[in-house]
């Protein structure tokens, strides 16, 4: 892997930071945490923005409506959008994260051309109904029954932790369609339009008071077989594409944040008395060090996904283990140094701190990543 910026790969981060400088300042004032109408209008107007200058998909291939940039230019685009302070995905973190590159590795000629322009262009937003109340980290264990009527699909069930659900035009949902096969096999991975008669959204409120899950019932809703993606009972394939972008690269632009964070503690440190602390200094030191680490772990699965044709691998998960369990001690880093302020949830850093206890759940339990880096990466037996 080289890590060396090319001259057109630096002439590359220069005009992504002019144009950085322009738009920022244009963009209208953000809404309210729990406004979730806003936040959708305010993320799909900045998702546009990007589409008309050229950054939407970046690391997309071409043939799927992005730009086909290098490794090292899509790490570049999140280096310099995070430290300029631009939004975040927000809304649209499932289709431009999950689905559309499921979609763009798995679908149909016309899948890809029906659903991916539209992620791009900021005019869809997708949701992800994968979880159950049974099925969690054990998601093979998923009981939403599929039946085939002609050629539509009649779907029965229950979903749960679906992310950005009450404003989603479309869900990426897992299904049993043969109930008789083995739980790793009888599953499909479907498109389901969100204004579909029989569906129920119950949103869920989460520790930091945000409302960004649901709880989704299905009652009997058609979705025509053409919005199957992959064969039918091939869905788990599919599904472990959509995952290996979960852990893979999902999460490579907070690794940014997070060290701005730690800048900013270090910061907070000096000016409130408490960098004499040897002890507070060496702890924000080996995070300084964690985060770097994981920075150069970043691009070399970036790396390695573009030559296995963008696809993450295993080492998406050593990723993912060791992120969210370096982001917690990042914000018990923030509690300790903040005192009695943490539990404000005013207070910078507090908000952030309840939402990373979720981090070593979301997208694959700590225990699920152990698993899959002991038999796949160490090549270790399977527990029983």
């Amino acid at each position: 892997m080289d890590l060396a910026c090319t001259p057109e790969e630096e002439d590359f981060r220069a005009r992504l930071r002019e144009w950085l400088a322009q738009a920022l300042p244009s963009l209208p004032p953000k809404p309210s945490s729990d406004d979730w109408p806003g936040r959708r209008a305010y993320d799909l107007g900045w998702q546009r923005m990007l589409y008309d200058a050229g950054y939407a998909g970046l690391h997309w291939p071409v043939d799927a409506g992005g730009r086909g940039a290098t490794p090292t230019q899509h790490l570049i685009y999140l280096e310099e959008t995070e430290k300029a302070g631009a939004p975040y995905v927000g809304a649209n973190f499932v289709g431009l994260l999950h689905a559309g590159p499921t979609i763009a590795s798995e679908g149909s000629a016309e899948q890809r051309a029906r659903w991916l322009p539209p992620v791009l262009r900021g005019e869809e937003v997708w949701c992800q109904g994968f979880s159950e109340p049974g099925a969690g980290s054990d998601l093979a264990a998923l009981r939403t029954r599929a039946w085939r009527h002609g050629d539509d699909y009649v779907v029965s069930g229950s979903k749960i932790w679906t992310s950005h659900a009450e404003v989603a035009d479309w869900c990426e949902l897992l299904v049993r369609t043969d109930p008789t096969a083995p739980k790793h096999r009888g599953i499909s991975w479907l498109a389901m339009p969100m204004d579909a008669p029989g569906i129920t959204v119950r949103p869920l409120r989460t520790l930091a008071g945000s409302a960004e899950f649901a709880e989704v019932f299905l009652d009997e809703v058609r979705i025509p077989v053409a919005h199957r993606v992959g064969a039918e009972n091939d869905g788990w394939r599919v599904t472990m594409v959509t995952l290996s972008y979960e852990r893979g690269t999902a999460f490579v632009g907070e690794v940014v944040a997070c060290r701005r964070v730690l800048g900013e503690l270090a910061r907070e440190a000096r000016k409130n008395g408490r960098w004499d602390d040897a002890v507070l200094r060496r702890r924000l030191g080996r995070l300084n060090a964690e985060f770097r680490a994981l920075w150069r772990l970043t691009q070399w699965n970036v790396s390695a996904a573009q030559r296995t044709g963008g696809v993450p691998g295993a080492g998406g998960s050593v990723f993912k283990l060791r992120y969210s369990h370096a982001r917690q001690e990042l914000y018990d880093a923030a509690a300790e140094l903040l005192g009695p302020e943490a539990l404000d949830l005013g207070r910078d850093w507090t908000l952030d701190r309840l939402s990373s206890l979720s981090y070593t759940i979301a997208a694959g339990t700590s225990q699920i990543q152990r698993n899959i880096v002991a038999e796949r990466i160490l090549g270790l037996p399977k527990g029983r």
